[in-house]
This record gives C-alpha cells, structure tokens and sequence, in this order.
C-alpha cells in the first residue's frame, strides 16, 4: 500500500495531524488483540513477559513515528523518516555490548512497518538493522560462552518478529538463485545469517527435546513457527538443486579440475548450504535429504570447496560429509587453518645453518622464535653456501626432519611393520631438553605442512589417534607394537576354563618394561602386584595395559608436540583433525604412496635451449627409466628439493619442471635452482656420459648440496 493511494482515496480519514486514522486503529487492534490473546494461542515470544514491551503499551512511540512516517503530509512524512532512520543509524553507532539494548524498539520498527508498508525502503533498512544488532548480540555471546539467560531468551525472540524477516530474505535469495545473473549477494547471505542464528539457537534453547521434529507438531502454537521454517528449508534445497546442476553443466567433463569454470557469482553458494545443512537438524529425515543431495552433486560440491573457501571461513560443517570430498577439497580445508604466510621480507624469520648441527641449530632457532613469528616467510641459508630460496627451504625441512625421526635418536620409535611409520618414544626422557624437543618437533611439522613440503615421514596409528584425541583400542596397537598385540589378543580369546585353569598364566594387573636395558614394573591398579588376572578380568586388564603403555606413558610427550604444532595453525590441533582421516594426512606428510610415474614426469617437464625431440631429452627420460625408485627420488630431490610428490602426482608441484641448455663445456655434471624446478644439462655427446654425470648427483653427498638459487 502506497503513500500515494493514501491520499488519493476519499475514504480515508485524517485527523488533524494528517495521519490517516485507519491505519492507527489497525495498529491499535492489532496491540490490544496481541495482549489480550490466550496464552495457547499466543505465538512463540519470550516478549509476552516482559511488561515493558513495546507490544504491551496501549500505543509506543514507535506507533506514533510510524504513524507520522505513513501521512500523505510530506512534512509529516519527512519528520518520520528522518527520526526512524537516525535511530536505526544511533544504535549501529553504540558500542557492541550496548546495541542489544535496542533490539525491543527496533523490533517494533520492523513489526510496524511490516504491516502498513512492507515493501518499503524504511522497512528493508529497518530489518537490516535488526539483523545487525542480532549478530552481534549473538558474537557476544558466542565469545563469552554465557549460558543462555532469561536476558538472551528475550533479546532474541523467536516468532512474528524474526521469523517474517528470515522468511522475507529467503524469498530473496531463491529469487537471486533462479535468475543467476549476479548471485546472492555477501550482504543479502549474511543477513539471512544473521536472523537464522538466533532463530536456531533459541529454538535449540526452548524445544531441545523435541528436536529433531516429527511433522506435524501436535502443538498448533509451534507448528506454524516451525513448519514455516521447514518450507523455507525445503525450497531452499530445491533451489540449490537446480544450481548445482548449474555448476556441473559448467564444468563440462574435466569436472573439479575445471574449477577456473566456476563463476564468481556462485560464491555464496556454501553459504547458503550451510544453513540449509542446519535447518535439517531441525527435522526427522533432514539430514539424510542434504546428505543424499550433496551425494549426487559431489563434483559442484568440491569444486565450489576448492574455489571459494579462503582463510577465515567457518566451514566446520562440511565435514560432516567427508565421503562427497576428495582429497584436495579435504586438503584444503585444513590449510586453510593455517595463517596465510605472506612473504613479508621485512619481518621474515632468518636461520643460517650449520649443515654439521642441523638438529642443534635448528632447535634454537625454531624453538626460540614467537610462534607469531614463524607465521610468516622462513628465510634459510647454509654456512658457508652461497644458495638461498624455497628450494633451500625445502631441503633444511627434508634434513632437519631426518635428524627428528632418526631411528639412532631417543625422540621417536620406528614402527616394526612399517618402516615410514614413527611414534614418540617412551624413553626419550634421557634427553634432558626431550619435552622442549617434541614441542620444536611439532612446529617444524606443522611449518612443513604450512609450506607444502612433502617430508617423507608418516605417524603410526596410536600418534594419529592421540593427536587426534580419540580412544586407542587393541586393533589401533597392531601395527605399532605386534608383540603386545599378539599376546593380548591370545589373551582375550583363550577359552575361559583353560585361562583360569592356569592360573590367568600367572598374569597380574602390572606393566613390565625395558627402558635402556633397565626394567621397570607398574602397577595398573591398586594392588595391582597381588591382583591376579582371569577370564573375569582380563579384558579390563587389556584395557588397562593399553592405556599405560600407549597412552598414559607418552601422554606428554604427545601433548608437547600438539602444543608445538598449534602454535603454527590459527585453531586447536583437534580443528585441523576434524576434516582428515589419517590417509589424508600421510598424503600431506609424504605424498604419493606409489613409485614416481616418469610419464607423469615427463609431461610435466618444459624445455629451454632443448626441443622435445632432441636426443639429449630422449637419452634423459630413458636414463630415468632405468634408475631405481630412490635414484629417481635423489635426481628429483637434485632438481626441487621434494624428495616426495603430492598425491595427485606431478600437478601437483606448485610450478612446472624446466630442463634448460647449460651453455658451457660438454662433459661437466648438470646444475640446478631448486626454487624455480629448474635442472640445467650441457650437451652431452653421447648418452653413456650423461648417464655417468645423472648416476653421480644421486648420491646423498651430492644431491643434497649441490643444488643452485
């Protein structure tokens, strides 16, 4: 209803102040039908007992503004606009823990406004406000971690003065979904946000028992409040159904590698599916209808993941459908918790290295520095070595890691089975700096990762789980002591009659261990030394054995290293575990699992001063055939300083590798700059002299100091 059809009907009543006195006995009747309703029938509104509400004063001074705002009096009209909108304007101006206090006024700005003139300007700023001051009266109480008090509970109302407002701004959003020409907007996403978080948390407040619903409530007073919310879930979901359809359309049959095809309109597309994802809590079969969505949309899911997820985002969320992401989106997840490193050169963190002390020196200048200041560049030379670079880098990273795990140290044990695989030695504590050493040792992991330097070490089941702060059970151990587990497992399923028969096999409720060839008893229990096990017992007594000798024995050692590593990331250690499972973080930590593919090489390797048809190239990729696995690693490491490929090969190298024409005398050994992948070849004359120069820098003393800037 617009100002102009208000003056322009001769039915219409003004007073003497031009306000039109239809409207104010609607507004009227509308207050004294909202007080004087039954408490059954009332809306869901903690307001109702709060007896200075606006909603319970026979006529506010909101009314009146309202009013004034509604006149075809242009003087009148004016007047009213300009006060409403400096109010609106005032409160965003109060500092943050003072704008809750004007959220009863502005609700009923928005009540008001909704009813005499809801497609209005005023009322669109007057919702935004509102929006605003809920977000931040949410922030406040999300970074406090207050309970939710009666204070909350009637700050962010539920019902007929926020639902409208959440309903009003989806109708928007699938709107802009439909069309597709810009997308919704950040601002538009962040103010459905805004207005949904309360909503949900003050459901959760009130209904915690009834969730997830069953539709339909046998309670008429909630049933349209939550039945409104699960339409808007429902054609929220449809509408980004068709979008994803969209997305895949777009990226054609290279799908998620094709990600430069996701347009930038689609940006706010996660956005809209996380609330969607938390709407369907709300509702018995929600879940499994976003789960079955987002499983037959997998490839528009990740590749929206991998472009439009940057540093900062909340995206918690996803995952909670960890079997719809691939590698490289699960990946990505988790660097984006690690700070951005910007290769700020006048705050770098320098270290210049003796390659003789590569433990010692390090250690002081890693453990030594502000965890602040390792968040950005790392600049790393060797004494008396002229290079410096990303490919020096590299390299301390390989070398300082294989002093940590170093299976002559007293830091790590190496895993029977696996040889890749360590776990934090128990008696590391000959060392008298050995919990000072596995914090440094947590943050040079980190760095790697931080850096994206594959660094060829893996963690064995119980370290992953204890990281990860999750039960260790008696299959959890096998691979990482097979004598424990053995005898365990023999234990367990030992008829009972025979076991006791024996006499538990003159087992007690005691550890023996052996640490630098002395031996040490631990009681498990009270007791434990006169507390025989039997078939009653023994899996308590397997439980406990577990827990002394992998959990409790290293629990230090592992909470040093989690501290070392946390002090690298921007969240707790357990946030950057929540989207890996441990396959994901050996691919993080060494890369591919199998042998280095020289066809992969070979197409993602460019010339320069050769042509790919010269015999020199040719001699060079059949030369690489014949090498062994670790040759062919040393002569990469000679060339990158990456020992180790990511897991999806080659692509996955932060540039191209580049043979270049070495213009200089025939028969000298190749060179390289390791920062820019760059192996540089004379022009040999016969492939058995090239052979003899590439069989010569894959030796350890020469493939790992011979590199170049």
């Amino acid at each position: 209803m617009t100002l102009s059809r208000y003056s322009d009907n001769p039915k219409r009543k003004l007073d003497d102040n031009g306000v039109d006195n239809n409207i104010l006995h609607k507004m009227k009747r509308h207050e004294v039908d909202a007080d004087h309703t039954s408490p059954s029938q009332q809306p869901f509104n903690p307001w109702r007992s709060d007896e200075n509400s606006p909603q319970n004063r026979s006529f506010s001074d909101e009314s009146a503004l309202v009013m004034l705002y509604t006149s075809p009096l242009e003087a009148n009209k004016s007047c009213g606009e300009s006060s409403i909108k400096l109010f609106l304007n005032s409160c965003l101006a109060l500092p943050e823990e003072q704008q809750g206090c004007c959220l009863p006024v502005v609700l009923e700005f928005c009540r008001l406004l909704r009813r005499v003139c809801p497609h209005n300007s005023l009322y669109g700023s007057c919702r935004n406000t509102l929006g605003s001051l809920l977000e931040t009266v949410q922030e406040l109480v999300d970074k406090s971690g207050i309970e939710f008090t009666s204070l909350h509970y009637r700050l962010l109302t539920v019902g007929e003065e926020i639902l409208p407002c959440l309903s009003e701004l989806a109708d928007l959003m699938e709107q802009q979904l439909y069309e597709d020409n810009l997308g919704p907007s950040l601002y538009d996403v962040q103010k459905f946000s805004s207005f949904w978080r309360p909503l949900r948390y003050a459901i959760d407040f009130q209904l915690s028992s009834l969730i997830p619903f069953a539709l339909p409530l046998r309670s008429t007073v909630l049933e349209a409040e939550v039945g409104r919310i699960c339409q808007i879930f429902g054609r929220l979901l449809t509408t980004m159904h068709i979008c994803m359809l969209r997305i895949e359309s777009s990226l054609g049959g290279r799908g998620v590698a094709n990600t430069e095809a996701v347009a930038l309109k689609w940006g706010q597309y996660l956005n809209i599916l996380k609330i969607v994802n938390s709407m369907s809590e709300l509702y018995q079969g929600g879940k499994e209808k976003v789960v079955r969505f987002i499983n037959s949309r997998k490839v528009p899911f990740c590749a929206l993941i991998l472009k439009f997820v940057k540093r900062g985002d909340d995206h918690g969320w996803i995952s909670e459908y960890r079997e719809a992401t691939t590698f490289e989106c699960r990946r990505h997840l988790a660097m984006m918790l690690f700070p951005d490193g910007k290769e700020d050169y006048s705050e770098m963190h320098e270290m210049l290295i003796d390659r003789s002390q590569v433990l010692k020196e390090s250690y002081v200048y890693i453990s030594q520095a502000s965890p602040a200041g390792l968040h950005g560049a790392l600049f790393m030379e060797f004494k008396n070595e002229e290079a410096t670079g990303p490919g020096v880098l590299r390299e301390w990273f390989h070398l300082v890691c294989q002093e940590i795990f170093s299976p002559g140290g007293t830091l790590f044990l190496r895993s029977a089975d696996d040889f890749r695989r360590f776990s934090p030695n128990p008696a590391s504590k000959v060392e008298p700096l050995h919990l000072d050493y596995f914090k440094f040792a947590g943050r040079v992991i980190a760095l790697a990762l931080m850096h994206k330097v594959q660094v060829g070490v893996l963690f064995d089941r119980v370290f992953y789980l204890q990281l990860t702060n999750q039960k260790i059970s008696l299959e959890d151990i096998k691979d990482t002591d097979r004598v424990i587990y053995n005898s365990c497992k023999q234990i367990l399923e030992m008829d009972p009659v025979f076991f006791d028969s024996n006499a538990g096999l003159g087992l007690n409720f005691v550890l023996e261990t052996e640490e630098l060839g002395k031996r040490e008893t631990k009681e498990l229990i009270k007791d434990g030394k006169s507390t025989a096990v039997d078939s009653k017992n023994r899996e308590e007594y397997v439980k406990l054995l577990i827990s002394e000798r992998f959990v409790t024995s290293v629990s230090e050692l592992v909470e040093k290293f989690s501290e070392g590593f946390s002090d690298i990331l921007s969240v707790p250690i357990q946030s950057f575990f929540r989207h890996l499972d441990q396959e994901d973080f050996d691919g993080m930590l060494r890369g591919g699992e199998n042998q280095i593919s020289v066809d992969d090489w070979k197409a993602h390797t460019e010339y320069n001063g050769f042509k790919e048809t010269d015999r020199q190239i040719d001699w060079f990729w059949k030369i690489l055939r014949k090498m062994t696995e670790e040759e062919r690693r040393s002569v990469l490491f000679f060339w990158t300083s990456n020992k180790f490929i990511p897991l999806e090969g080659f692509r996955g190298l932060s540039s191209k590798l580049y043979i270049y024409r070495l213009h200089e005398a025939n028969d000298r050994l190749p060179t390289s700059h390791t920062c820019f992948y760059r192996l540089c070849l004379p022009k040999y004359p016969t492939m058995g002299l090239m052979e003899q120069r590439l069989r010569f820098i894959t030796q350890d003393h020469v493939s790992s100091s011979f590199g170049k800037w």
